[in-house]
């Protein structure tokens, strides 16, 4: 069944409660049927852009790959840079909350900056990631407004969260960040080395596992000898 199956005439319609009845199983329906459609759509696009890029992708070849018509896709996204945002919205949305979740647990600052570097370079360096990340690097400068995009919906987020819990820790004697954005930029930059650019640059790793290990424990014994207090080894915030 599809929302045309739904009477559009007011009149057509039954009456009473059993009308209120079809109304809202109409509406779930087409909603049901409207974001499952959406998917679709951002499935054929992550495709598309993988392949081309964001240039080379034309709305004709994703709507072709997602399977709908060109008129179902601009139905859904006015433009290919409104379909590129959504889908960057997308990922942010369901991959940046795991990762800063470990900020809002009862952890030492060790353990919670531990987890969160795990958490980043498992995140930058997934093949959907990989891919996002030269799209937005190679199209940039035609481009402005996709990295502009990509930055607020993906790293602005997550840089301004370990920056509050940066500000709260400082404030509880645990840690010492007079420039707290600064601290959590350098953070992501620790987290980044070794694995993630030789990842981005399709450069072989020998050992990932055991790279990974050390990437994380150097990236936060680097940032605890920069920023953290002795108390901040042990003790758990209240």
């Amino acid at each position: 069944m599809s929302c045309s199956d739904f009477p559009s005439d007011p009149a057509s319609a039954p009456t009473g409660v059993s009308a209120l009845s079809s109304n809202s199983a109409g509406t779930q329906c087409c909603a049901g049927e409207s974001e499952a459609k959406k998917q679709q759509i951002l499935a054929g696009a992550n495709l598309v852009f993988a392949e081309h890029g964001y240039e080379g992708a034309s709305m004709s070849a994703i709507a072709r790959k997602a399977g709908v018509s060109k008129g179902t896709l601009y139905n859904y996204f006015a433009s290919k840079a409104d379909l590129f945002t959504a889908y960057v919205e997308q990922r942010c949305r369901e991959k940046l909350p795991p990762i800063l979740a470990s900020i809002q647990q009862g952890r030492t600052p060790r353990e919670t900056l531990t987890l969160m570097a795990g958490g980043i370079i498992q995140l930058i360096t997934q093949p959907e990631s990989l891919v996002l990340y030269r799209i937005i690097v190679s199209e940039a400068p035609h481009f402005p407004q996709l990295a502009i995009s990509f930055w607020q919906h993906g790293p602005n987020p997550a840089l301004s969260t370990l920056s509050n819990w940066l500000a709260e820790q400082t404030q509880r004697g645990t840690m010492r960040a007079e420039d707290p954005h600064m601290a959590a930029e350098q953070f992501f930059s620790l987290c980044q080395t070794r694995i993630a650019h030789r990842k981005r640059f399709n450069m072989p790793l020998e050992n990932e596992e055991e790279d990974k290990r050390k990437v994380i424990q150097s990236a936060v014994n680097v940032f605890m000898a920069a920023y953290g207090l002795p108390d901040a080894q042990s003790s758990t915030p209240a």
